[in-house]
């Protein structure tokens, strides 16, 4: 044999072959696109990706809750023979699917929902109703309680309610209750917006102003989904003084109140700060539209955050609501002013950490006292260089609101943006003064709450403000021996205000399975449930760990669980082959995307604001929502052919098929999308053919394609038409909005290592592909 150049060794396993999650999900899409799922049946729910129609028949929608498996291991040391992590991902406010059925709302009396005097589960589905109907037996504690007079029914020949197909509470997973007196600490009312904006130079001269004020103006008079009925309005504005308006309904104009000692800061008007604004409108317009009149020449470039959030709180802590902050740079003046920390000698230490804790308690303390009085924060942050997400972050966080960060903002490329988050972030489902508490069942217990909220003890979760996409991972564990023959039981109970001023206690109840045997405790497991709820405990360990430790704790599960299932269930299996259970054969695939979100990955080019952000987001996300973030859906553009870019019968929009995430799949003359429910990235070849340009751009040259914009053109043609409704489709899903962003293919240096990271098979970011990474898995 002649010598040659040596070869690297050739990966033996072909990348067709290995679990395709492309695969997986369009098999469960075709299991579920002529049937509803009933939640009876005692099998796993939909995957998270899947569309599907729910019927509640005694469990609750999948939407609101899931578990890691649908098999509860009878004992401990089962549980750790398996390492498939036992947990629950709530998400209560979920809006439900179309066409499924709406939540019934039940009045019970002023004494309330019927409740077990022990552990105080509430009624559900699952409590036996014994000795005639006069007693019942709590299907959570066992605990045999009387029935109380005015719930007695009698009992049938089968030991059923006569009175079962009139009560709800006794048929459905999911119920809400009306809430008595005696869960309201203050009279409810309906919810109140503060929104404060920076209006110093920084805020100025970046159009950030401008911005926020036609952000306000179309949520309010511009938009078909405005705001509640009743709420109310309040208006501030903040440099290193912080204004107030007065906005009553008979003023000709606002009247603009500064408090400049922002050391002792206080509201200075008792009425005309929070107004309808409907009555209002013409007071409120008139101030929008001289906001950025009124500041044009401001030169004071240290915004009082702090004072701000305080006078908001006094504001809002009698009745509760949301204030929605625009802020643009790190607080270095007035009350709990930071100094910037920021260390790139840090970054891959074991000292990074200290960058994603609170360097200064005032702001800790303002989100406790806030989450305790119902005020949820929403922050939307411009920074254009270190802000400390870390410490001012921290006050969504404690309250339940959300995180926007929009780094060096420009108008032209993030103004659309801010507009769309902003009234997507005011216009959902939302409840505040909210409390949740979850029970199970004897012989299990809760151990950790995991997402952004505050407790002052161990088991109710404060919650100022829950929205429809927030969601919240359980950790359990066995604190006793399960009976096979019984099944184990959880509730989720939400005690919230509606944003109409209404009290209400939505519970969700799900009753499932207990095992003796390994094997069905993996083929009953979730995988997508599996890796948000490890998600969100890695988020958590952040901040005792270093990241590396953290990222070294992800492989080690992965292998432990797929060696576990090799060892204790697979029948023999040769040395050499790779042995994947069905439920989990993509549990690999999703660990490396995991190791390469934001969050945890390694380098030293991410700066802390940058991955504490993720970290946020990560905590907060539902399961639907965290699988493309994983793992992004990418569609070809070009080619489109009937039925794709035309809506269905149920007037949904067909989309182009999936295609797994790899730059090997990609054809240099075609154009594809890629989203991951944060984003969405239209990549173009280089030789992408000129009609398809001058159809969907309107150009004649890859090069003249302005990537500037973050909307398309709109062309009277099959193309044009198909490509936006794809785009329309996609967001439609999504319940953020996307922002998009054009990529050409060995053009555009930036956007392109953005797409890049996005193709999360492929070796990138310091981490293995997808085949590599299944080969080390297996050694």
């Amino acid at each position: 044999m002649q010598a040659g150049p040596a070869q690297p060794p050739r990966s033996r396993i072909d990348p067709n072959q290995v679990p395709s999650p492309i695969l997986v999900q369009e098999n469960d899409q075709a299991v579920y696109e002529n049937q509803s799922f009933s939640t009876a049946t005692r099998a796993v729910p939909p995957l998270a990706t899947t569309v599907f129609h729910a019927i509640d028949e005694g469990n609750c929608n999948p939407r609101f809750a899931r578990l890691t498996t649908y098999n509860i291991p009878c004992t401990d040391d089962l549980a750790n023979l398996a390492s498939i992590p036992l947990g629950l991902v709530v998400q209560p406010l979920a809006d439900l699917g179309p066409g499924e059925e709406p939540i019934e709302v039940v009045e019970m009396g002023e004494k309330g929902p019927v409740r077990c005097n022990r552990c105080k589960a509430y009624v559900n589905p699952y409590f036996q109703f014994i000795d005639g109907g006069r007693k019942f037996v709590c299907n959570l504690c066992s605990f045999e309680n009387e029935v109380p007079p005015e719930y007695f029914m009698n009992l049938d020949m089968s030991g059923r309610r006569m009175d079962l197909m009139r009560r709800p509470e006794l048929r459905k997973g999911t119920i809400e209750f009306v809430a008595s007196k005696e869960y309201c600490a203050r009279p409810p009312v309906p919810v109140s917006y503060v929104f404060a904006i920076d209006v110093s130079w920084n805020a100025i001269q970046s159009g950030i102003l401008k911005r926020a004020v036609e952000a306000i103006k179309q949520l309010l008079y511009h938009d078909e989904r405005t705001l509640p009925q009743k709420a109310k309005v309040g208006i501030m504005t903040f440099d290193r003084a912080v204004h107030f308006y007065n906005l009553t309904p008979g003023l000709e104009q606002p009247q603009m109140l500064v408090v400049s000692d922002v050391a002792d800061v206080f509201v200075p008007l008792n009425e005309g700060f929070l107004v309808d604004p409907r009555e209002s409108r013409h007071v409120i317009e008139n101030l929008l539209d001289t906001l950025p009149t009124i500041f044009e020449g401001n030169r004071t470039s240290e915004p009082v955050l702090g004072a701000a959030v305080q006078a908001a709180f006094m504001a809002l802590k009698d009745r509760g609501g949301k204030l929605s902050v625009f802020q643009t740079m790190l607080p270095t003046f007035g009350p709990g002013q930071l100094k910037s920390r920021e260390d790139p000698k840090l970054f891959g230490t074991d000292k990074e950490r200290t960058l994603f804790e609170p360097q200064e308690y005032f702001w800790t303390k303002l989100g406790q006292d806030c989450a305790t009085n119902g005020v949820c924060i929403d922050m939307f942050l411009f920074p254009s260089a270190y802000i400390d997400v870390a410490t001012i972050g921290g006050l969504s966080a404690l309250t339940g609101g959300d995180l926007y960060l929009y780094p060096n903002f420009d108008d032209g490329r993030d103004g659309f943006k801010l507009v769309n988050d902003f009234k997507r972030s005011l216009t959902r489902t939302f409840g505040f003064d909210a409390l949740l508490r979850i029970r199970v069942s004897n012989g299990l217990k809760v151990t950790e709450h995991f997402g952004n909220f505050y407790m002052k003890n161990i088991t109710d979760v404060e919650i100022a403000g829950i929205d429809s996409s927030k969601a919240i991972g359980v950790a359990l564990k066995h604190d006793g021996k399960l009976d096979e023959k019984q099944e184990s039981a959880f509730q989720a109970a939400l005690l919230y205000t509606t944003a109409n001023g209404e009290r209400r206690i939505r519970v969700h109840n799900l009753s499932v399975p207990n095992t003796t045997g390994l094997g069905n405790v993996f083929r009953y497991a979730e995988m997508d449930t599996t890796i948000c709820f490890l998600c969100k405990a890695a988020v958590a360990q952040t901040l005792n760990s270093s990241l590396k430790q953290v990222r070294e704790k992800l492989g080690e599960k992965c292998v432990k669980v797929l060696s576990a299932y090799r060892k204790h269930v697979a029948s023999s299996t040769s040395p050499g082959q790779l042995i994947l259970p069905e439920s989990y054969k993509l549990y690999a695939l999703y660990t490396l995307c995991v190791l390469k979100l934001k969050a945890f990955r390694g380098g030293p080019d991410l700066p802390s604001d940058i991955r504490v952000f993720n970290m946020r987001v990560l905590k907060s996300l539902g399961v639907s929502e965290s699988v493309p973030l994983l793992y992004p859906r990418l569609m070809q553009l070009h080619d489109l052919v009937p039925p794709y870019g035309q809506p269905d019968e149920r007037g949904r929009v067909k989309l182009p098929p999936s295609i797994r995430v790899s730059a090997e799949r990609l054809n240099p003359a075609g154009a594809y999308l890629i989203e991951n429910g944060q984003q969405v990235i239209i990549w173009l070849g280089r030789q992408i053919p000129q009609p398809f340009l001058r159809e969907v751009f309107g150009v004649e040259a890859i090069e003249a394609v302005d990537t500037s914009k973050r909307v398309l053109p709109v062309f009277e043609n099959e193309t044009s038409q198909r490509v936006h409704a794809i785009l329309a489709g996609v967001q439609q899903d999504r319940p953020r909005h996307l922002h998009l962003q054009v990529v050409r293919q060995q053009m555009d240096q930036f956007g392109e290592v953005e797409f890049n990271q996005l193709l999360v098979e492929d070796q990138n970011l310091d981490n293995m592909g997808y085949v590599d990474y299944l080969v080390a898995v297996h050694r």
